[in-house]
Parts: structure tokens; sequence; C-alpha cells
């Protein structure tokens, strides 16, 4: 399938290979070792949140669905009993003091 750039360097993709693609979008344009060029479909990420996008908060976000779907999580019948178990678990956090730099699979290793 050929594709026509016009001077200003605009071409239109076309609708076949747009099938099941937001009409409008961010692509980031690579040109390989090979000269071809790849649009790669990127999601517009608000800087205000590009915090949650980190490997590292991906990581914990990860970890946090385990947990959850293991099992791992309590629930509380009222804000008194959850302030109770935050500082029982502030307690247990305070008698193994880590290194809040390290990563989750270095806490893990141990």
């Amino acid at each position: 399938m050929l594709v026509q750039m016009n001077q200003r360097g605009t071409l239109t993709i076309p609708k076949e290979l747009r099938r099941d693609k937001a009409e409008t979008g961010l692509f980031e344009a690579v040109r390989r070792e090979d000269g071809v060029i790849e649009l790669q479909p990127r999601i517009a990420i608000d800087p205000s949140q590009a915090w949650f996008w980190t490997e590292r908060w991906q990581e914990m976000e990860r970890e946090a669905d385990e947990d959850y779907a293991n099992g791992r999580y309590r629930i509380y019948d009222d804000m008194e009993a959850f302030f109770a178990g935050l500082d029982e678990a502030a307690k247990d956090h305070a008698e193994r003091p880590t290194n809040p730099l390290r990563t989750v699979a270095e806490e893990k290793a141990g």
C-alpha cells in the first residue's frame, strides 16, 4: 500500500490501517536502522499523573493486585479500627527498618 507525503511532511494513514484505532491520537515516529519509519501509538499522560506510570509505581501496583488476589488484606468495621490497624502496622514496620530507596524486588530478596 503506497502513501504519499506532502511537502510539509504530512501523510494520511489509510483507513484499513487505522481500523480499531482512534481517529486522532499521539504516535511516536521512529526511524529504524534499516530505514523503516514506524509509527507507534502512545497515550498522552497528564504531567501531574506521570508518577503513576513510573516503573517503580507500576511494580507496586502489581504487588498490591497480587496481595489482593491472594487475600492479603484486611477489612475494618470502622475508622477507629482502621487507625488502630495503621498504628499496629507502623510499629511492625519500625521494628524492621528498610531503605526507602530500595526496590520491591530488593526488599523481597532481603
